[in-house]
């Protein structure tokens, strides 16, 4: 992109503002994927990362999207290919996140007005991804990195928005959101065992208890901004 071009730029989804959480899932099938969806909603985790990486997520993207409607944002994640971000982005999708850092994924993602999320680990290629129009870019994995890394990037690029992904727990999501994470992504941590028979119930207590603790974290950290103007 040249220097004397204005980066479209996506905005964040008003509910991933709402609660900061991207819930990330991954199941032997995609029609295993709406009653974990449901029982997340209920708790209060509206932004859903549906894997690319699950068998029929494609066809069942047109079923889930009617079926949540406007009350969850779903989005497609481990994009690899600029042809993978085109189908979904056609099939409706609210936000595209990739493992890695493409930038004709971001450019095409921005051009449509759909957030993405692109991965990378270095400051080279999250700038990178930033710079081409990402919404935010995903720290992945960010348990090599940990919640300091927030601060260190954002000494040269002070504007820049991250998510954390691969590693975050529910105890240590606060922690992220504090050090300035635009949101924190949960994968197994939240999920645990719902694919595999666990309690939705439990699931549904999982998603109250991260709510809770990011709200909190996020009232605190803009409590922390306001008393130092």
């Amino acid at each position: 992109m040249s220097q004397n071009q204005k980066t479209v730029r996506p905005a964040a989804g008003k509910l991933l503002r709402g609660n900061p959480v991207v819930a990330v899932l991954r199941a032997g099938h995609a029609s295993e994927y709406a009653p974990v969806i449901a029982a997340l909603a209920a708790g209060g985790v509206t932004t859903i990362e549906l894997t690319l990486s699950t068998a029929g997520v494609v066809a069942q993207l047109p079923l889930l999207l009617e079926e949540f409607g406007t009350a969850v944002d779903i989005g497609v994640g481990t994009i690899t290919s600029l042809a993978e971000a085109v189908e979904v982005m056609d099939a409706g999708v609210k936000f595209l996140v990739t493992p890695i850092t493409d930038l004709a994924v971001v450019e095409a993602a921005a051009q449509r007005n759909i957030p993405v999320f692109p991965g990378g680990l270095t400051p080279t290629e999250l700038f990178a991804g930033w710079n081409s129009g990402a919404t935010a870019v995903k720290i992945f994995p960010a348990s090599t990195m940990g919640p300091g890394y927030v601060g260190h990037l954002r000494g040269p690029f002070p504007s820049i928005e991250v998510i954390p992904s691969g590693g975050v727990s529910i105890d240590n999501a606060p922690e992220w959101i504090a050090a300035g994470a635009l949101a924190v992504s949960l994968g197994g941590p939240l999920l645990g065992d719902a694919f595999r028979g666990g309690d939705l119930a439990a699931l549904t207590q999982r998603a109250r208890r991260v709510t809770k603790l990011v709200a909190a974290a996020v009232a605190a950290r803009n409590a922390a901004s306001g008393a130092k103007k």
